[in-house]
């Protein structure tokens, strides 16, 4: 008769590859049941995004026929729970990711929205914050012009936003509430406040993640969201050329300065070659090469992915259709990969 105790000193063989050390010490193995053909168990995962949730299955498999039993059945339920970051504040939401840039026109924007939607297809909960005040584009990008939030009222007598939900994910932006075709000369404290009703005033409910597109460059804004709120992590947008590796530099300088200390999850390359419709196989590196590896390199920082200059991304843009959502498109799945390892770099953070 097999017990629960040679199952979990199988399974204690069983290495989280990014944690380094084994799934029963880190109790994620969980609801054992024993049958007389088979026996199940639950292996959860610190995200649903995890890029090595296969290779873990298959090792689990290989334990039991190695320390149990090479006969039984295995019904394995690979499930997730999100480790939320300590705060007062925005109770719901479990991890804040702020994705920036040193300089406008790297593709911030557009890595933010299709970021956001791979966390959400790969199974997490996932929110998108269009913090760019000065340039929102989220209204575009999703087809929201001229849509308006709806309010709601709170147990306790607060009013709140309801973020608009679409494609899975919700959304909230400045260009919500504004007139898209007259400017607003923001001062520093009118937008500081501004981006704090964003967070604030929203009814976002329960996420794993919140996705957040920060301004271009090093201002106010970053320097009040990474305070006020429990930021778990910040990726930096660059493309290849020099000029905008230098003001990337500057970025991750900025979230590592006293008082910010905001972990720096990784490096994404956005445009870093261009690949003609017609030939899908060809790369030219118009912008130079391999610039945000070398960063990520010189930093000590992960190199997340790289994106491709195709024009379907910036016809995705502009047509509200974002372009994660065309599974035939190869820069789907760079995003997809991407998303993988922005999970598994929280993962390991919270955790050490």
């Amino acid at each position: 008769m097999i017990t629960q105790e040679q199952i979990l000193h199988a399974l204690g063989h069983v290495e989280e590859p990014d944690l380094k050390k084994d799934l029963v010490t880190l109790n994620m193995i969980q609801n054992i049941e024993i049958l007389p053909n088979k026996i199940r168990f639950d292996v959860v995962l610190t995200t649903p995004a995890c890029p090595l949730k296969g290779h873990i299955e298959h090792a689990c498999r290989n334990a039991i026929s190695l320390f149990v039993s090479k006969e039984i059945a295995v019904d394995i339920n690979m499930t997730s729970r999100v480790v939320a970051a300590d705060s007062n504040q925005l109770k719901g939401i479990k991890n804040i990711i702020l994705v920036s840039s040193g300089k406008g026109g790297v593709g911030k924007s557009t890595v933010a929205a299709n970021l956001a939607l791979a966390l959400s297809q790969q199974g997490a909960r996932t929110g998108l914050l269009d913090a760019d005040i000065y340039g929102p584009s989220l209204p575009i990008m999703f087809g929201l012009e001229g849509a308006k939030p709806q309010s709601t009222q709170t147990s306790g007598g607060q009013t709140k936003i309801l973020p608009i939900e679409k494609f899975g994910l919700k959304l909230l932006s400045i260009g919500f509430f504004t007139d898209p075709n007259q400017p607003i000369p923001w001062r520093g404290p009118m937008a500081t406040s501004a981006i704090k009703q964003l967070f604030n005033d929203a009814d976002w409910g329960e996420i794993d993640y919140l996705v957040v597109d920060m301004p271009p460059g090093t201002g106010d804004i970053h320097i009040t969201v990474s305070q006020t709120y429990p930021i778990s992590g910040a990726v930096i947008v660059t493309t290849p050329q020099q000029v905008a590796l230098a003001d990337a530099i500057k970025g991750m300088a900025m979230y590592r300065m006293e008082g910010i200390n905001v972990p720096i999850l990784g490096i994404v390359e956005n445009m870093a070659y261009f690949t003609p419709a017609e030939l899908p196989d060809k790369q030219y590196y118009i912008f130079g090469k391999d610039g945000g590896k070398r960063l990520a390199r010189e930093n000590n920082v992960p190199f997340l992915g790289e994106i491709p200059l195709v024009k379907a991304v910036a016809d995705s843009g502009d047509n509200g259709f974002p372009i994660l959502l065309d599974d035939q498109e190869t820069v789907a799945a760079a995003y997809q990969l991407i998303a993988g390892r922005v999970a598994q770099e929280l993962s390991i953070l919270a955790n050490t």
